[in-house]
């Protein structure tokens, strides 16, 4: 397993129209690997995420299988005569991982959920609003995933009745693309709402988290969502 990192000249044309839009994200990213389609299994185990850091830098990050080449990124959206990309192994990373060990991670999700709004209608898939259900649906899922986000101690809280986790939602973006299935070549509008989750966990299954990391959490990982990383205090 690789992790990859590769920042973004947000100045550039390229690099606005990329990042203007989830579908074209996927797109490169995927041009990324030789042979690898959206349409074909391989690309389950492809995991992007971006990050807008606090100095208002842009960062791609990539969680793969195989190693992957940026180098037309580069060119369309970075900086082709002075910095290229970084591919770490991620597989030493992930065999370290221990039970007890904690973390601060980074999660960019699409929290969703099904709701029916008559007895007779079907169900439907619509994304959770508030910072309260957002982080509802991450905490519904840490035990499966094989982590545990850690409680604010008491002395620690804003308020009596919050702050109960060291966990932050933020970043809210509401998307709306187009998209043409290749079956049946019916191109249907696509919502997708996502947010960003920081905090701090500790590992109570290392196995399941290691699956969470390579495999992902939630929907809509092909537009950018459920990659996890970890990071020492500091570490970002």
């Amino acid at each position: 397993m690789h992790l990859t990192r590769f920042r973004i000249n947000t100045a550039r044309q390229g690099a606005r129209h990329l990042l203007a839009s989830p579908q074209r994200m996927h797109a490169a990213v995927m041009s990324s690997f030789a042979g690898a389609l959206p349409s074909q299994g391989n690309a389950s185990r492809i995991l992007w995420r971006l990050d807008r850091t606090s100095r208002a830098e842009v960062l791609l990050f990539i969680v793969s299988e195989d190693r992957p080449d940026l180098t037309h990124l580069v060119e369309q959206a970075g900086w082709p005569t002075t910095a290229t990309w970084q591919t770490y192994d991620y597989k030493s990373f992930l065999d370290g991982l221990t039970a007890g060990s904690t973390w601060d991670f980074r999660l960019t999700a699409n929290p969703v959920h099904h709701i029916r709004r008559t007895p007779d209608e079907e169900r439907k898939r619509t994304a959770h609003r508030t910072p309260r259900h957002q982080m509802a649906w991450l905490l519904a899922r840490q035990e499966q995933a094989g982590f545990r986000i850690l409680e604010t101690p008491a002395e620690r809280r804003r308020l009596p009745q919050g702050d109960a986790y060291q966990l932050i939602v933020r970043d809210e973006r509401r998307h709306r693309f187009d998209k043409t299935e290749l079956t049946t070549g019916e191109t249907k509008h696509v919502p997708l709402v996502t947010v960003t989750y920081d905090g701090r966990l500790e590992v109570t299954d290392p196995a399941a988290l290691r699956r969470t990391l390579i495999q992902g959490l939630g929907r809509a990982k092909a537009y950018g969502c459920g990659l996890m990383t970890l990071a020492r205090s500091g570490g970002r």
